[in-house]
């Protein structure tokens, strides 16, 4: 059964998130807010974790996942990034996009995409999610939590524990998200000379990045 943490969404209460950043570190998998929905997250470096995740969302290895990150700097680590690249991180930072680039080999090779070597992570702006991402003290590895079968995501977490609270080890309850998922940009053609593109259009203004 998952621990249910209620926290303000905009000052949330760092015992209850370090509660739930000690879940994590045991291999557990999060309900979380983020500024684009609720996700599902787990630590990066869990094979086991990763794999529940995947089970859960029915989707297979070449579905990217998400690397959610406190910074720009943090991004880096996991990120082949160029200055071209860097300049438009630094516009759309910390906001509703999330950018696909080439992995680093601080990726662990299951995450990436299996013929690409691409991973796609975001810098989100919710208290709760950086906070929880202090706690635990590194990025966190995040999909969307849309239920099998379904193409909307869950964004009230009493529904999320109706329906989930036997399927994860925690959900951290800030009140509603945003409907409307991330702007996901890929970033990889701007390495070889070419131009950003849009693979989804969300929450992200693309007029603020000159797109």
């Amino acid at each position: 059964m998952a621990q249910y943490f209620e926290v303000h969404p905009d000052n949330p209460q760092p015992r209850l998130l370090k509660q739930a950043a000690a879940l994590l570190a045991s291999g557990g998998i999060l309900a979380v807010p983020t500024d684009s929905s609720y996700a599902f997250v787990c630590q990066l470096d869990d094979k086991s974790a990763v794999d529940r995740i995947r089970r859960l969302r029915q989707v297979d290895e070449k579905h990217h996942l998400t690397l959610i990150c406190r910074d720009l700097s943090e991004l880096a680590t996991y990120a082949h990034v160029d200055n071209r690249q860097y300049r438009l991180l630094k516009l759309a930072t910390p906001g509703p996009y999330t950018f696909i680039l080439d992995a680093t080999k601080e990726v662990p090779r299951r995450l990436s995409h299996p013929q690409r070597k691409t991973i796609g992570l975001r810098v989100p702006t919710r208290a709760t999610t950086l906070q929880l991402l202090e706690a635990h003290g590194a990025p966190l590895l995040a999909t969307t939590l849309i239920p099998p079968g379904e193409t909307e995501p869950l964004n009230d977490p009493e529904e999320i524990r109706e329906r989930f609270e036997k399927l994860v080890d925690g959900i951290i309850d800030a009140g509603a998200c945003p409907l409307e998922p991330t702007t996901v940009l890929d970033l990889t053609p701007m390495g070889t000379g070419g131009e950003p593109v849009v693979l989804r259009e969300g929450r992200g203004n693309l007029q603020a990045l000159g797109l």
